[in-house]
């Protein structure tokens, strides 16, 4: 089980890894070991996700959700592929607890009635500013 917030953990039989070679310097090694790691998780199909956390994933993570609804990560950071999988798991708990965080509610507010007094009196100001720059013929004869 992957803990990712008290009341929600996530089990390892429903993440898949494939283990690909990275892009990149890498010495000898960069074309026999694949060392980057692609962490795959269907959102669509997990049945330790609530409804409300699913759609919260799915608006957060963008292109990374494939046309199945699949959660693609991909982690080359490390140059072990141990370390790359430790990663993509990191990368992959902090996106469900960004999802599962529930956004406060909006509180409608008004303006108050010295915010509009103000307002009023800089759009007169301004307007009289404007006022003075106009050009009258009648006043220059």
């Amino acid at each position: 089980m992957l803990p990712i917030t008290p009341t929600l953990a996530i089990d390892e039989s429903e993440l898949h890894f494939d283990f690909i070679r990275a892009a990149g310097p890498g010495g000898q090694n960069v074309n026999k070991v694949s060392s980057a790691v692609q962490l795959r998780f269907n959102i669509q199909e997990s049945p330790s996700l609530p409804e409300d956390v699913r759609q919260r994933l799915l608006k957060l993570a963008g292109r990374r959700v494939n046309q199945a609804g699949e959660l693609v990560i991909r982690a080359a950071q490390y140059r072990t592929q141990e370390q790359n999988r430790f990663d993509a798991l990191d990368r992959l708990a902090e996106l469900l607890r960004q999802a599962a965080e529930k956004p406060r509610a909006r509180k409608a507010t008004r303006p108050t009635v010295t915010a509009k007094a103000r307002r009023l009196a800089s759009k007169k100001q301004h307007g009289e500013i404007k006022r003075l720059r106009r050009y009258r013929p009648d006043d220059w004869e």
